[in-house]
C-alpha cells in the first residue's frame, strides 16, 4: 500500500501528450484511474481485469463478448493504449488472442507499464505512432475485432473520424470482424450522428449503443458503435439486452431507427 499523498495525489509522469496521472482507487484494492491533463481516461482492476468500470468500457465489453464464442481467441487490433483496460479484460476473457496496441506517446505508455504492468503471458504487443499512419500500412483482413478509442484528452482527433480512415480499419477486417469504436459526445450528438453516417459508408451494419437520456440531449456521454462488413452480422438483441441490464441502462440504436437518427447527416471527408 503505498503513501497517503499518494494515494490521495496519485503516481506523476509527464507523457510525451501531456501530463498524466495514476490514482488508486480508496474503495477498490487493485483499482486504479489513469487522468491525463486532469480528463479521466482508463480504470484498471489489476486484481481483476474483467472488472470495467466506466460505461463505454462495459459497451465495448459487451461487444467483445458477443462477436464470437465464448472463450474464443480473437486477433485484436486495438486504437490508443491508455491503461491498456480493454487489453486486459480480452487476455483475461478470451486466452491466447493475439493483441496489437497502436499507442502514440511512448512515455505515457512507459509509464503504466511501470506502475502497472501488463502479465507477460498477455499476448499483448505495443506498435509506437500515429493511429491513422499506421492504420494504413497494415495487413488487411488480418484482425476479427478492432477496437478505436483514440483521444487527445476529451476530444476524438478529425485524423480518424472521416470516411477515408473508416475504410482503412475495414480493409484490416477479417469479412466477419467488427469494428467497435467510442464516442464522447453531448446534445444534439452532431458528432455521433456524423460518425454513424461515416461508418455506413465502410460497413454494411452499424449500431450504436447510447443511453436514453443522452439520446434526449440531457446530458453529455459516450456513445458506443459496432459496426461490421458483413450484413446482419451483429448480434444487436443480445447487445441491447446487455445494455438494458447494466446499471447504466442502454439501448441499442439500428435499422430504421438509425436512418432516423442520421437523417440528412453527411458523412466526414476529410480531403474534400
Amino acid at each position: 500500500m503505498g503513501s497517503w499523498r499518494e494515494i490521495i495525489d496519485g503516481i506523476a509522469e509527464n507523457g510525451d501528450f501531456g501530463a498524466a496521472r495514476l490514482v488508486r482507487d480508496p474503495r477498490r484494492k487493485g483499482g486504479w484511474t489513469l487522468l491525463v491533463e486532469e480528463v479521466q481516461q482508463s480504470y484498471v482492476d489489476t486484481r481483476d481485469p474483467t472488472y470495467l468500470y466506466f460505461e463505454y468500457t462495459r459497451r465495448i465489453g459487451s461487444v467483445i463478448d458477443t462477436v464470437a464464442a465464448e472463450g474464443a481467441p480473437l486477433r485484436v487490433l486495438h486504437l490508443g493504449g491508455g491503461a491498456f483496460t480493454l487489453p486486459r479484460y480480452i487476455a483475461a476473457t478470451r486466452p491466447g488472442s493475439k493483441q496489437v496496441v497502436v499507442e502514440r506517446d511512448r512515455r505515457l505508455a512507459a509509464f503504466v507499464q511501470r506502475v502497472l504492468p501488463l502479465p507477460e503471458d498477455a499476448g499483448i504487443d505495443i506498435v509506437f505512432g500515429d493511429a491513422r499512419e499506421t492504420v494504413a500500412g497494415l495487413e488487411p483482413a488480418a484482425y476479427d475485432l478492432i477496437i478505436g478509442d483514440v483521444y487527445d484528452a476529451a476530444q476524438m482527433p478529425e485524423s480518424v473520424s472521416d470516411v477515408t480512415f473508416a475504410a482503412s480499419v475495414a480493409r484490416l477486417l477479417a469479412p466477419s470482424g467488427v469494428y467497435a469504436l467510442n464516442v464522447a459526445d453531448l446534445a444534439p450528438l452532431a458528432f455521433s450522428r456524423a460518425q454513424a453516417a461515416t461508418l455506413r459508408t465502410a460497413f454494411a451494419d452499424v449500431c450504436l449503443i447510447v443511453r436514453p437520456e443522452l439520446l434526449r440531449g440531457r446530458r453529455f456521454g459516450n456513445v458506443v458503435f459496432a459496426a461490421a462488413k458483413e450484413p446482419d452480422r451483429l448480434p444487436a438483441a443480445r447487445l441491447a439486452a446487455i445494455a438494458a441490464r447494466d446499471r447504466q441502462p442502454a439501448k441499442v440504436v439500428t435499422g430504421a431507427a438509425l436512418d432516423l437518427l442520421t437523417e440528412g447527416t453527411a458523412p466526414v471527408r476529410l480531403d474534400e
